[in-house]
This record gives C-alpha cells, structure tokens and sequence, in this order.
C-alpha cells in the first residue's frame, strides 16, 4: 500500500458512476445533505444536484453523478411544478412554517372560490419576481440567508419569471392548497405571499412539494430509504440510475459511424451526414455505432456538425499520432 493510500484510505472507496437519480427528497434534509446521501450510497466520485429545494420542501430533486453534472446547466432552466400549501393570517421571517412570526393579520370572511380564482388569474403569466432574503442567492459571496439570519436585509433586482399554471387544488379555514408550474428562478415562497396580499391579508408557505422538473415524469421518483436498501443489497445497475441522455429526451437523433464517432470525441468539427434529420431546435443527440451517447452537437454555417457538449470519458483530446 502507497504512502498517499495510507494517508487516505477514503479515497478508494469513490468509483466512476454515470447517470440520473430523480430523488423524493424528505422534509428536513438540505438539497446537499441529500446529495451526499446519495453519493455515499454510490460510492460516486462526482456529483451535483440541479434545483435546490428547502429542507422544509419535499419532491422531485434531480442528481447527476459523473458525465451526467454536465446537465446540471441544462436541468436547472426547465419548468418546474410544485403543490403548496399557503397559510393565511400570518407573515414569517423566512417566508415559510419554519420561520418565526413577524406579522399578523386578519382573514376576509369572504374568500369564496371565485375570489380566490380572481386572485389566481392576476398573478399568472409573465411578471418581475424580487427574490426573498432567506435564499441562496449570493451577494459579494455570501449567501443571503446569512445575512438575514444576521438581522441583514440588501436590495435585490427583481427577476423575471413566468406562471404558467396556476389552480386552486382546496380550501380550507386559513389555508389554501395549490398546483404551481413555473420557470426556473420562481420562488414559490414569494408566490405565496403575493398571494395572500391580493386576497387581503398576509400569507406564508406551510408546506411545499415538487412535483416534477421537465422533462421527467413524477413516478420515475425514488425515496432515499429504497436507494440506500437496494444498494446495500448486491451489484448491478438499478432501474432509478437513468443515463445521461434522459436529460434530453426531446431532441432528435443521429447516429455515427467509428470513424466519425472518434473525430467528435477529439472535439472536431464534422461533415453532416447524408440522413441527418431537420429538428425542430438547433441540437441534436449523437451516438455510435452501439448506440452509446456521445453528446450534444449543432450544425455550424457551413452545414457541419459540432460539438456543443460531450458526456463521454476522456473526451476532447486528439489522441499522439501513432509511432513510427
């Protein structure tokens, strides 16, 4: 055994794993806390999550381990939909249950179903969101929810962001429960309060639950008990251990020769093969001869395909020329 092995034995336990695990988050774990649960579980030698959710918020938490944390960028900027529950009469300090009361007010006695939907109606669509202080936004380094736990509040620049769904789900005395879809960047958190604000009355997050992130599909979840059981259990490839390409389930196809596939794993430009279809975007998915996918390419001015982005292995290095 070397020196540098004694020194840390830890280290031989990580291994190369590819792929995406769709978690179901529990309440009380950070998105990091969970990750690392995950990785452990694995033994995967890198990780990253895409989309942090709350401790207090529970649902659908993508992982990418490996080749796939280069899909982190992408899953990050997809649609995501959630089911809150919004406590009215109250404001917290965080914006949500676990935060501490600063703020009371009474509930209109009023709030029939076609209120609560004229309130709905006003808050769908495009429109500028101001992130909360609790967040983990950084400002000079430093995440904001340091500086709030610090009795600091900063100006912060308001952000576009879209609703695109919006519906009362139930309604009960003091709470109301709802189905949200939404760009990235949306804070459900401030959603629930404007909320309570266009019902007359102050409101904040007493429960949170991500239903899915685009493009996967809720029932493709896993818990974190079944992960750590099914891994203790024996060797193989699980079913909830999805490959890099689930990212991108979207995009059309073309396939490559060896010769070819070993110029786009150099980082080369290609000639555009003969059958390549038109997609309805700029991207395409290219794979080999064994139907492994190589990655991300895009036809350049000239008609040629180039790489936007590889999730291969030691990709991107013109191998030495051979000796003579």
């Amino acid at each position: 055994m070397t020196a540098a092995a004694t020194a840390n034995p830890a280290r031989k336990r990580w291994r190369a794993v590819d792929g995406i695990v769709l978690l179901d988050k529990p309440q009380g774990l950070s998105s990091t806390q969970a990750l690392q649960r995950v990785r452990r579980a694995l033994q995967a030698e890198k990780a990253g999550h895409a989309g942090t959710l709350d401790p207090m918020a529970t649902g659908m938490l993508p992982l990418c381990f490996g080749q796939a944390t280069k899909a982190c960028g992408e899953l990050l900027g997809q649609r995501k939909a959630y089911r809150a529950t919004i406590l009215l009469g109250a404001s917290t300090d965080t914006g949500d249950a676990e935060g501490d009361v600063v703020e009371r007010s009474d509930i209109p006695a009023d709030l029939s179903p076609e209120a609560i939907e004229a309130a709905l109606a006003r808050l769908r669509g495009e429109q500028l969101q101001v992130p909360p202080m609790y967040s983990a936004l950084k400002r000079d380094g430093r995440p904001l929810y340091e500086l709030a736990r610090r009795g600091e509040t900063v100006e912060r620049a308001a952000r576009p962001v879209t609703i695109e769904r919006l519906e009362l789900v139930a309604a009960a005395a003091g709470s109301l429960e709802i189905d949200v879809t939404c760009s990235k960047g949306t804070y459900v958190r401030v959603l629930a309060a404007d909320i309570a604000a266009r019902l007359g009355t102050l409101g904040h997050l007493g429960a949170l639950r991500r239903l899915r992130v685009e493009p996967f599909a809720a029932e493709a979840m896993v818990t974190l008990e079944r992960i750590e059981a099914e891994v203790a259990t024996g060797p193989g490839t699980p079913d909830w251990l999805l490959p890099v390409d689930a990212a991108f389930p979207g995009l059309p196809v073309v396939r490559l020769d060896e010769t070819q596939s070993l110029r786009l794993r150099q980082g080369r430009t290609l000639e555009r093969p003969a059958r390549l279809p038109d997609p309805d975007g700029p991207l395409w998915r290219a794979y080999d001869e064994a139907h492994g996918f190589l990655g991300l390419v895009e036809a350049d001015s000239g008609g040629r395909l180039k790489v936007v982005r590889l999730f291969v292995p030691g990709a991107g290095a013109v191998p030495d020329a051979p000796k003579t």
